[in-house]
This record gives structure tokens, C-alpha cells and sequence, in this order.
């Protein structure tokens, strides 16, 4: 029950800021469709007044579109988009292998993978909820200790945060001009325009920074004596102690390059899915950076998949390569429906094969090497 209420939790928190997104594209679209309707109107010989009472809303649905978008698409990129998406999967579950082993635990790849598809899936109900699911799988199947292979999910988990802020940073520093201009939209929606500092809601956000620090000054000994900032520091030094044991494996430029490769495929996954709609085929590569760290950013929401914020995110990131709102929004969509539907198929194909293919392993528990 308790799980199932955090389930409906998060899911409620997605499908509302969904709703709400959606909601707000409508009312682009309906707009969208209003203006083309009347300009047609007009220059077929009709006055301009006698046009707007003509204006078909039913014709303007933006799940239509969706769904005409989504029986438009080449379903060849798609696949090719699934493809680099278990690949990604592989190179992370030969990566998982490489902390595993030096432990003196063998361990066989295909349960690792089968076990971060099952993570995957898990993850669709309950944010982060993977974590414990792929440990627990391979300690089942391999018998090797839970509390080990927990440490190896810290330092993978590690890894990502560091990637995610590394493709941040690059997408600042090769695209800034328009994530910079999206983010002034954004500080002054309904405000008008001028200094970023003029706005009301970033000086207040400055103001609580500012007087965080000065707190942080004026009682760092109180701070760092208290259990709290003890607590936080061991979780630091833990993921700081993570990192620096990949300087003890056998092959570390082999680990650096299957991390390199897992998140080179999670943006082939955007970049390829563009040319599978028409109006995001002439993208550069670029755009495909850009509209693939907005969509990393979405992800982080503790909803299943991101959904509501993977959308708006996505959308506004292609608005700002001159995609319309209903274009971007349906792309957000088949990204989104696409990558769902890999965690969600492949994630219940592995609870079924894990045990199939376990079936002759040997009973025993498994013992250092």
C-alpha cells in the first residue's frame, strides 16, 4: 500500500505538470490555427470580421496533431534510436562489471544488463526505486553480497552526475547565446524586459544565496560540528573515496571509455530521433546537444520518466531553434513514448529471461576468486 500510494504520488505529480503543458500548447495551437484560418479566409475575398466567426475549433486539436505526428514518423530512426539506447545499456553493464570484479566476484554480463533493464523498468514506478532493484537482482542470480554491490551503484550513480553536469557545461559553453536567451524568457515571462537583475524573483533567489553564505560564515563552527553537516560530509568523502577507485582497475582508460560511450548514445538518442519527424530533420548537431541536456534536466523531476517537465523542457529547447510549440511539444512526445516503451518492454523481457537464463547456474553461493 505504501508503495503503491508512492506511485500514485509521483505519477500525479507527472500527469499535472503534463496536463498543464499540454494545456498551454493548446492554447498556442488554437491561436496558431485561428490566425492561418482567418488569413486564408481573408485572401479568398472574405472581410476579416465575417472570417472570425467562422473559426473551426473543433479542427484545432493539438492530440490530433500528436497523433497524426506520430503515424507520420520514419520509424527507421526510431529504431536506430532504440538500438543506441541498448547499447548505452550494454557499455554500462560492462562498465558495472569492471567495478564488480576486482572485488574477486566473476559475474556474467548478461545479468548485469538484464538486471539495469529491470533498473530501468522499476524506475517507471518508482523514481530511483532501480537502485535497489539491479543490485538486488545480481545479488540473487550471483550470489554476491548486497552491501558490495551497493558501493558499486554509488560510484555508477557518481559517474552520471558528473557526465550530466560535464554535458551542461559544454552545451553553456558551445550554444550560450540561446540557452542564455531562454533563460532571460523565463526571468522575465509577463515581467517585460531589461537587466536580469532587474527582476523581482532573481534578486529575492540572490538575496536568499547572499545570506546562506554569510550564515555559512558566521557559523561555520556551529555548522560543522552539528550531525547533519557530519553526515553530509560522509556522503561527500564516500562519493569523492567512489571516484578515486577507478584508479585501482585492472584497465581505467577501458572504464573512462565506456562511460564516454554510454552517454555518447543517450545523446544519439535525441540527435537520431530528429530525423525521424519532419520538422526536426534539418537540426544540427548542436541543437541536438542542447535539446538533450533540457531533456536530461527533465528527467531529474521525481516523476515516471520525467514526464510533464521532459516535455516543456524539450519543447522550449527546440522553440528556440525555431520549432513551433505544437511542433516541439509532439517531438517531446515521440521521444518521450519511444524511451518509455525501451524501459517498459525490456524491463519486463528481463524479469522473464533472468530467471531462464539462471536456470542451470549452480545453487552455491558464490565466493571471492
Amino acid at each position: 500500500m505504501k508503495n503503491l500510494l508512492k506511485f500514485l504520488l509521483f505519477f500525479g505529480v507527472g500527469f499535472t505538470i503534463l496536463y498543464f503543458v499540454f494545456q498551454g500548447q493548446q492554447a498556442s495551437y488554437q491561436k496558431k490555427c485561428d490566425f492561418d484560418f482567418v488569413t486564408q479566409c481573408v485572401a479568398a475575398g472574405t472581410s476579416k470580421a465575417a472570417c472570425e466567426t467562422q473559426l473551426p475549433v473543433a479542427d484545432c486539436s493539438l492530440a490530433q496533431k500528436v497523433i497524426n505526428d506520430f503515424k507520420s514518423v520514419n520509424y527507421f530512426w526510431v529504431l536506430l534510436v532504440i538500438i543506441a539506447f541498448m547499447l548505452s545499456n550494454l557499455s554500462r553493464a560492462l562498465r558495472w562489471n569492471m567495478l564488480i570484479r576486482p572485488m574477486g566476484y566473476p559475474v556474467r554480463t548478461f545479468n548485469t544488463f538484464w538486471a539495469t533493464m529491470a533498473g530501468y523498468f522499476a524506475n517507471m514506478a518508482l523514481p530511483r526505486f532501480g537502485e535497489v532493484v539491479k543490485p538486488g537482482l545480481v545479488t540473487k542470480y550471483e550470489k554476491i553480497p548486497l552491501e558490495k554491490l551497493v558501493g558499486t551503484i554509488v560510484v555508477d550513480r557518481v559517474l552520471d552526475v558528473i557526465c550530466l553536469l560535464s554535458m551542461i557545461g559544454l552545451a553553456f559553453l558551445l550554444e550560450f547565446g540561446r540557452i542564455w536567451e531562454f533563460v532571460q524568457q523565463e526571468a522575465f515571462k509577463g515581467e517585460g524586459t531589461g537587466s536580469i537583475l532587474q527582476n523581482a524573483w532573481v534578486l529575492a533567489f540572490l538575496g536568499i544565496i547572499l545570506t546562506g553564505v554569510i550564515g555559512l560564515i558566521l557559523f561555520r563552527k556551529k555548522i560543522m560540528q552539528s550531525a547533519i553537516f557530519q553526515k553530509v560530509k560522509q556522503i561527500f568523502l564516500g562519493f569523492w573515496e567512489g571516484i578515486m577507485s577507478i584508479r585501482k582497475l585492472n584497465n581505467p582508460v577501458l572504464f573512462i571509455f565506456y562511460t564516454i560511450f554510454i552517454w555518447l548514445m543517450y545523446y544519439l538518442m535525441t540527435y537520431l530521433c530528429f530525423f525521424a519527424f519532419e520538422p526536426t530533420a534539418k537540426l544540427s548537431m548542436l541543437a541536438g546537444l542542447t535539446v538533450f541536456v533540457f531533456g536530461g534536466l527533465g528527467m531529474v523531476i521525481p516523476a515516471p520518466g520525467g514526464m510533464g517537465s521532459y516535455q516543456y523542457l524539450v519543447t522550449q529547447a527546440l522553440v528556440l531553434y525555431g520549432i513551433g510549440g505544437d511542433d516541439g511539444f509532439s517531438f517531446s512526445m515521440i521521444l518521450f513514448v519511444t524511451i518509455s516503451f525501451c524501459n517498459i518492454f525490456f524491463g519486463i523481457l528481463a524479469f522473464i529471461l533472468l530467471p531462464i537464463l539462471n536456470k542451470e547456474k549452480d545453487t552455491d553461493t558464490n565466493t571471492p576468486q
